[in-house]
């Protein structure tokens, strides 16, 4: 990184770090196994034989309060439409408006629900094959079948935009997507710091130590106290006396993640020559024993996954510099012409050495953070040449030496 601060430090306004994209996987750990289940409803509610009509109970109280919170609340619950796709639209961007009309009246809470059909984890009643001595005896199972899930678009006042979603049948799975880029603008509007953000990066920031104050200050804790306010308010309902009989604190698991360093230029000239550069270097430099070192692991023939770098152009037109290591994956781009990402995508918190429990978040940032570095460094190994592009022009153009023309040095460019 040191190198690269040297090489391009003056044609940086400044650099930042922090998540990106978190995704966040809740779960009841008493009521995952068939026994809890068989333990929940025989032995605290008394229903005994446990049958499908009595599973099924709880998913249509949980779905009628649904549609009961979206009516009184005056919140749109839809189904997603069938040519969405066909129109290139996501889900988040046909709920976009509506977030910006609360924004506009600076309010917070659900702004749109969307309810879908997907797999998921439940539980089956089934009789056993042979005659028991109990005739009421059931045989509870683990099952994975498609039901009705639901997405809970939400303005947090800490975090900012995020999206909730709760499986609709028991174990009533949950899962939480969270945008550190939004939790980062809230906290730098409430500390009265300007900023421009545009398409999750940040362009221009009066104050960038504010910036990167704001994004380490995204903790396990405080995300765990929004992410419990809102099952609670959101997930389905439990008495007290399913409380005091039964721990239902929720755990949560890091799924995914993403971590970015960004590269603000002062201005769009050089950046392009600057990538246009590292992807011809890195594609051919960087070997399976630099990614392993660069990534931080131990390279062995029993490795899980894949070590090598590859160059992809998406559908908009950027190409893109993929660097695989295990389940891990490195990214680097520009956009706008303004700025560079660097940005690893972990989907196994596993290859790092560390479990998924959200409170080894502080962990990964860590581990994440030099191996941006890393990368960065490298990069920087690689372009250690002279930034002085107007040289590099007067290089490839011909010189005339008496009576003799020479040409110029051709760029591997046009080679």
């Amino acid at each position: 990184m040191e190198t690269f601060d040297k090489l391009f430090g003056s044609l940086l306004a400044f650099v930042y770090h922090c998540f990106d994209r978190i995704v966040i996987q809740g779960y009841l750990p008493l009521l995952t196994r068939p026994a809890h289940i068989a333990h929940f409803f025989r032995d605290v509610h008394g229903i005994y034989p446990i049958t499908k009509p009595a599973l099924a109970q709880r998913t249509k109280e949980y779905q009628h309060w649904v549609e009961a919170f979206a009516r009184n609340h005056h919140i749109p619950l839809q189904w997603p439409e069938k040519d969405m796709k066909k129109k290139g639209l996501k889900q988040e961007d046909y709920a976009r408006p509506y977030c910006l009309s609360m924004q506009r009246r600076q309010r917070f809470g659900v702004y749109f629900i969307f309810k879908t059909m997907e797999p998921g984890p439940t539980f089956r009643s089934l009789q056993p094959k042979f005659a028991t001595e109990d005739p009421d005896y059931r045989i509870i199972k683990r099952n994975w079948s498609r039901y009705t899930h639901y997405y809970f678009y939400i303005r947090d006042q800490v975090l900012g935009p995020m999206i909730l979603c709760v499986g609709s049948f028991l174990p009533f799975q949950t899962r939480y997507w969270i945008n550190g880029h939004s939790f980062m603008a809230g906290e730098l509007q409430r500390q009265g710091v300007r900023f421009r953000k545009d398409d999750n990066a940040f362009l221009w920031v009066s104050d960038p130590k504010a910036l990167q104050a704001a994004a380490d200050r995204l903790s396990p804790a405080m995300i765990r106290q929004r992410l419990d306010y809102w099952t609670l308010v959101l997930g389905p309902k439990f008495s007290k006396k399913d409380r005091a009989a039964v721990n239902l604190r929720r755990s949560y698991s890091l799924n995914q993640l993403e971590y970015c360093r960004n590269f603000i230029f002062r201005r769009n000239f050089p950046i392009h020559k600057i990538f246009e550069r590292a992807c011809e270097l890195g594609v051919f430099r960087l070997t399976a024993d630099q990614i392993a070192q660069i990534f931080g692991v131990r390279k062995h023939k029993r490795i899980r996954g894949k070590l090598h770098t590859t160059l992809e152009k998406l559908d908009h037109g950027h190409h893109v510099l993929r660097v695989y290591c295990k389940g891990l994956v490195a990214r680097m781009y520009e956009k706008f012409a303004t700025f560079l990402r660097l940005e690893i995508c972990v989907n196994r918190v596993n290859d790092l050495g560390l479990n998924k429990g959200l409170e080894n978040l502080h962990a990964l940032r860590h581990q994440l953070t030099a191996v941006t570095d890393r990368l960065a460094g490298f990069e920087g190994e690689l372009l250690n040449v002279h930034v002085d592009f107007p040289l590099f022009q007067r290089l490839a153009l011909p010189v005339t030496c008496g009576h003799t023309r020479v040409p110029g040095i051709r760029s591997m460019t046009h080679a």
